[in-house]
């Protein structure tokens, strides 16, 4: 057990399979010294996935993998998905969650700017099937849904009745945003809390019960994160930050995220 004082760090969004070997060596021996105990491994596709359950297997304790498959990506063909699916039911045991999954929102919006039509109603029936198969497995879903694509994601949460459901790094209305708190469904944090209003804006907001930290790395940030590599400390700074806009104390903010993520994941003491 941890201290009252003291709670370690726990990225909840990272994408690991995407650094470099010597990148993930690096951070991997770094997770001590800077108080870090777990990240979740999310996934962006089948190799992807394969990739972070072996980081996972040679890493048990640090690395908790997730499977799915990034929506900002062209639709997998029917066999593809067939074979994804496959391929997870099979390794279910060793997954945390299934995610990365949800809809194309910027993709969409680069097609329409381009003048081009974007039909996404294959993507809403791939993330149904990951919903279902979240519930069978009783794992938690994470998701890549913002804006007006959240409110089409919780449409089919409330159609199959899961609640399990992380948004990352969520940007939507104030309508969306109590309907999501409503339902119970968590949101985590990246390290523009630091400088996005909008994001500030829906750290107040948001019910503090319901609140993780995130780095999706490798993506990079800006502000203070300026050239460096995306690592699972800055979670610490999210945490600051959090603290800083709430008002409340920095240790026990820092303790809440710890409990949040690990209530959310089931993660083992």
């Amino acid at each position: 057990m941890h201290s009252q004082t003291f709670a370690p760090l726990i990225d909840a969004h990272i994408h690991l399979d995407q650094y470099t070997p010597e990148e993930q060596q690096e951070m991997l021996l770094s997770f001590k010294s800077q108080e870090i105990e777990a990240m979740i491994a999310v996934s962006m596709n089948l190799a992807s996935a394969q990739s972070n359950l072996e980081l996972a297997k040679q890493h048990p304790r640090y690395i908790y993998p997730a499977f799915g498959y990034h929506p900002e990506q062209p639709l997998p063909s029917l066999a593809d998905q067939e074979q994804l699916f496959h391929w997870i039911e099979e390794h279910i045991g060793h997954a945390i969650a299934i995610g990365e999954v949800g809809l194309p929102y910027y993709s969409r919006e680069e097609a329409q700017r381009t003048g081009l039509s974007f039909d996404q109603s294959g993507y809403i029936d791939l993330l149904e099937q990951f919903i279902i198969l979240a519930k069978k497995h009783h794992k938690p879903v994470v998701l890549h849904a913002v804006y007006e694509d959240a409110d089409i994601a919780c449409n089919l949460l409330e159609k199959h009745q899961y609640a399990h459901a992380h948004f990352h790094w969520f940007k939507g209305s104030k309508q969306t945003i109590r309907r999501m708190a409503n339902n119970g469904y968590f949101i985590s944090f990246t390290p523009d809390i630091l400088y996005e209003t909008e994001i500030r804006e829906l750290a107040r907001q948001y019910p503090a019960e319901q609140v993780m930290a995130e780095t999706d790395g490798p993506w990079p940030f800006e502000g203070p994160f300026q050239g460096r590599m995306t690592h699972p400390v800055m979670t610490r700074q999210v945490i600051q930050a959090w603290s800083e806009i709430t008002g409340m104390g920095t240790e026990r903010a820092t303790r809440l995220f710890y409990r949040n993520t690990k209530r959310f994941y089931h993660l083992p003491d």
